[in-house]
């Protein structure tokens, strides 16, 4: 067996709607032995070795229902059984996952094993220590020599594994305020290897490590750390306290014991979870080797009084006290017959006890501290405790070194209470865990003495949430409700946005109407992420991670998402769940690739925003398999986009006051249209929109479309929408890439991304619309990863259509030979009749857009379809054609137009007229959002 891919899903994917693993493993030769010819020996070994697979309700649905299909029939196939060693592997670290999925992809002996995880790198780990050990436990003849691990020690592997994923784990404190924030709704996200999380996303964000807010006071955190000072503080305000003495040598540690008084506890001054800690001390000798430890974690230490009585952890959040509890040290209780050694054996067979934070208790060891303390009573690990005689193996009763605690927070006298709230509000801690010393909780310090010995900054919550006694209590809430107060947002408006053309050009639209109502918009897109129009990051920015990246921003109060089906099929989303998902379109884009070879499978993959979406599912009504995905949404509307003012279903449902976007034909031009519960709204007349060219670029008058579904469905007012769209045009600084045209040299340019038969149709549709007086030209080509199908209509929907065509690649060949596209693409156009003159082949891009342009007559229209986006279109307006202005001629009205909005006059910029408006937004277009950001 071995793992030949894998896939790590960071939310919503084909698999399932929260993170998984996908894992495509090779059983090979173990194709031929399902778990019952791999017999009895097999299934009890690892049955032995995980015996929580007992639990396992398979496709039965009830214990045991596992085992019992790996005896019954013939079995179970070895990719299955493995799904099933993996999820239980991340059960024994105390991780609850329980989804698992595993299927034959096609080829003989694979499949694809999908199971749920918490933390990447230990899913990851299970997987390998998994099969490890299927490898360990095959028979002979099925090749179990020459798989296993002579090495291979199962006991020693599965608590290194443990305790790998305990390191990777939140600790008990950070998992309780994480499901508290689950069961509150609030989305959350890890920001690094340990306990710091963001609650809530973006400009609603708060962050916690462990028990340390957004809220928490950097001053507080100082006092409480300093143990010197928070004694005198809470004592100068009458609260009771130890005397204490502050000492940096062993000799002055004596002496402040002497002036104290015997017994004293000598401790480190800013040491925290009990390190260091001596208590009890009775005489110099001791209270030098009590100075000798505290040294090792700080270079001050302190002596202090020692006062009598059980240790109390009182924790107050947000000035109430929400919780208390006794702590009683890691201690074993003599029987007169078994050793400390084998006593402590005892208590540690106890299920709640495990390594680490791994359960509700720790295992008690037999360390330095526990030895002295054995030392101090006359005993060693090997004495005999009589009967009923406690040792203590440990001075302090934290839970994280082997002690218990027992839940009193009922029983708690009123005065203790306010004595506590005191002390945090004294120290300015929102969590504050105050250190009580008494022999009694329920009696008034007033009356039964006792004292704080410490304040703490970042309490643990582990002794409340799960208690060795009494009831377990919600601390994390207070918490919560401290950093989200009722009714307070913790989610931004989230739109993500699909399709096979035209997302990037929506999501702009959309990220443009939001910005004209003043809201900071996270924009993620193919060229890069945008932050309230200024670009943040450059590249293809359309998966989860950058979906991430917006939702961690704290300026950002909207988030626009394209989200392409590459992110999809490699991570997932990045979000659970969105307000708006919207699919364009379903064409044939990317078949071939990544398991996805026909349409209705790419429908599938696209289909995951609108089964997330929870507000509104916006489709369009005229592609069939978007259609189709209204069975599939849980969101609260359906709104339906048709260019088609008589689709049967569209005017079902608005019959039915459903939503819907729809274009009508009027005696002024086509009106964009919206529909909802019942209201028939007039928006915006399709020509008055930039982007459409006076409504002849029909694909964006589509775009425009659903953008306005969009932004209604997520609450922009109608005159908001008009605005945003009458302001948005398909200039190079606002929409780079998608229709740009440039104007200034004798014939007219128009520079485009498509890259796939569909949009390669609506461009050549709209070069006809455009009607130029003289020809028109085209820089035709496709990416080296299509389908040659793809390849040869992209090449067919262009005959005909052009005077002149230049056949170009692009500068990734993606798996073909150098001239291989465009010697396909010529050969198609000539086997549909284009004459053999009308084709040029320049291969190099640059190359050919040179030659596109040096062959461009005065109104003639060159096409260009571009892949290198920024060099090509610095290309375009570097290029001097014959009868351009010089410097000092008037210049065009378009370019006019562009220097105003770059910051000059109507006549050019104060620098020297229209040159310097060129300089200008050539240095733009390095920073692209500069000038973008003045477009908007």
């Amino acid at each position: 067996m071995k793992i030949l891919d894998r896939n790590i899903y960071l939310g919503p994917s084909l698999y399932a709607h929260f993170p998984v693993i996908r894992l495509t493993v090779d059983l090979g030769e173990l194709e031929e032995w399902p778990s019952v010819r791999l017999g009895e020996a097999f299934i009890g070994g690892l049955a032995e070795s995980l015996p929580g697979l007992a639990k396992h309700g398979c496709s039965y649905r009830e214990d045991g229902g596992f085992l019992r299909r790996l005896r019954e029939d013939q079995g179970t196939w070895l990719g299955h059984v493995f799904e099933h060693v993996v999820i239980e592997l991340q059960q024994i670290t105390g991780i609850a996952v329980t989804f698992g999925k595993t299927r034959g992809n096609g080829q003989y002996g694979q499949y694809d094993v999908v199971f749920e995880y918490e933390r990447e790198e230990v899913g990851l780990e299970a997987a390998q220590l998994g099969l490890r050990l299927l490898h360990h436990l095959l028979p002979e003849e099925a090749g179990g020599a020459l798989l296993r691990d002579p090495g291979f020690r199962w006991e020693e592997e599965r608590d290194q594994f443990i305790r790998f994923a305990q390191r990777r784990a939140f600790g008990p404190s950070t998992a309780a305020l994480v499901k508290a924030a689950e069961e509150r709704d609030v989305p959350w996200m890890r920001l690094n290897r340990y306990s710091l999380v963001q609650l809530g996303h973006a400009c609603y964000g708060k962050k916690i490590q462990a028990t340390i807010t957004s809220e928490t006071r950097h001053i507080g955190v100082e006092i409480a750390s300093d143990k010197e000072e928070t004694n005198k503080m809470l004592g100068d305000l009458g609260l009771p306290v130890a005397k204490q003495r502050l000492v940096y040598d062993e000799r002055a540690a004596q002496r402040a014991a002497r002036r104290i008084g015997f017994p004293v506890v000598v401790k480190p001054l800013d040491a925290n979870h009990g390190r260091g800690v001596s208590i009890g001390l009775g005489d110099d000798e001791a209270v030098r080797a009590a100075f000798e430890t505290a040294r090792i974690h700080s270079r001050a230490v302190i002596v202090e009084s020692f006062l009598a009585g059980f240790d109390h952890r009182l924790l107050v959040v947000d000035g109430k006290l929400v919780a208390a509890s006794k702590r009683v040290a890691g201690h074993v209780v003599g029987d007169g017959q078994r050793t400390v050694e084998e006593l402590m054996e005892l208590v540690n067979q106890d299920p709640r006890r495990g390594i680490g934070h791994e359960k509700v208790l720790t295992r008690l060891e037999l360390d330095y501290q526990a030895n002295r303390l054995l030392e101090l009573r006359g005993l060693t690990k090997d004495s005999v405790p009589p009967a009923g005689e406690v040792v203590y193996l440990r001075s302090t009763g934290n839970l994280s070194t082997g002690g218990t605690a027992v839940d009193v927070t009922d029983v708690i006298h009123p005065d203790n209470r306010d004595m506590a709230e005191r002390a945090a509000r004294a120290i300015g801690l929102d969590v504050c865990g105050v250190d009580f010393l008494t022999e009694d909780i329920t009696v008034s310090y007033k009356v039964g003495g006792g004292g704080i010995c410490e304040v703490n900054a970042a309490p643990g919550f582990r002794m409340h949430v799960s208690p060795s006694e009494g009831t377990p209590r919600d601390v994390a809430g207070p918490v919560m409700d401290m950093l989200f107060p009722a009714g307070t947002p913790s989610r931004i408006p989230i739109a993500s946005i699909t399709g096979t053309n035209g997302k990037t050009t929506t999501a702009r639209m959309v990220a443009h109407i939001f910005k004209m109502t003043g809201k900071v918009t996270g924009l993620t897109t193919t060229d890069g992420i945008y932050v309230d129009g200024h670009l943040t990051v450059t590249g293809d920015m359309t998966g989860p991670t950058s979906a991430r990246i917006v939702l961690r921003d704290p300026k950002v109060e909207v988030a626009v998402l394209e989200t392409a089906r590459g992110g999809l099929l490699r991570s997932g989303l990045g979000f659970r769940r969105c307000d708006v998902g919207a699919v364009l379109n379903v064409q044939a884009d990317h078949l071939g690739l990544r398991g996805i070879d026909t349409l209705e499978e790419l429908a599938k993959v696209k289909r995951i925003v609108v089964e997330v979406a929870r507000g509104t599912a916006v489709l369009n009504a005229d592609d069939r398999l978007c259609l189709e995905m209204a069975g599939h949404t849980k969101s609260e509307h359906l709104c339906y986009v048709t260019m088609n003012p008589r689709h049967g279903l569209v005017r079902e449902h608005i019959q039915a006051n459903g939503r819907a976007v729809v274009l009508e034909q009027g005696m002024g031009g086509d009106m964009i249209t919206i529909y909802d519960h019942g209201q028939h709204i007039p928006l915006l007349w399709s020509h008055l929109i930039p982007a459409t060219l006076d409504g002849r670029a029909l694909h964006n008058v589509q775009n425009a479309m659903f953008a306005a579904g969009i932004a209604y469905s997520m609450g922009v007012a109608l005159e908001e929408i008009r605005h945003g769209l009458r302001t948005f045009d398909t200039t190079y600084f606002q929409t780079p890439g998608r229709m740009n045209i440039f104007d200034d040299h004798p014939f007219k340019v128009v520079m485009d991304y498509g890259h796939n038969p569909a949009a390669v149709k609506a461009m050549v549709e709209l070069s006809e619309r455009l009607e130029p007086k003289g020809r028109r030209l085209v820089v035709l080509a496709a990416p080296g990863d299509r389908r040659d199908e793809d390849i040869r209509e992209i090449a067919a929907l262009c005959v005909g259509k052009f005077d002149r065509y230049i056949c170009r690649r692009d500068d990734k060949l993606r798996g073909r030979e150098s001239d291989e596209v465009p010697m396909m693409l010529r050969e198609t156009l000539l086997a549909h009749g284009v004459p053999e003159d009308a084709i040029e082949l320049v291969p190099e891009e640059q190359r050919a857009v040179a030659r596109a342009l040096e062959q461009a007559r005065k109104d003639d229209l060159l096409l260009i379809f571009a892949d290198a986006i920024s060099r090509t279109w610095a290309q375009i307006q570097d290029f001097q054609a014959e009868g351009a202005p010089r410097a000092g001629e008037e210049p065009s009205r378009r370019s006019v137009d562009l220097g105003e909005r770059l910051g000059g006059g109507r006549g050019g910029f104060e620098t020297g007229g229209f040159e310097a408006g060129v300089e200008l937004i050539r240095d733009a277009r390095g920073v692209r959002v500069a000038a973008g950001g003045e477009a908007d």
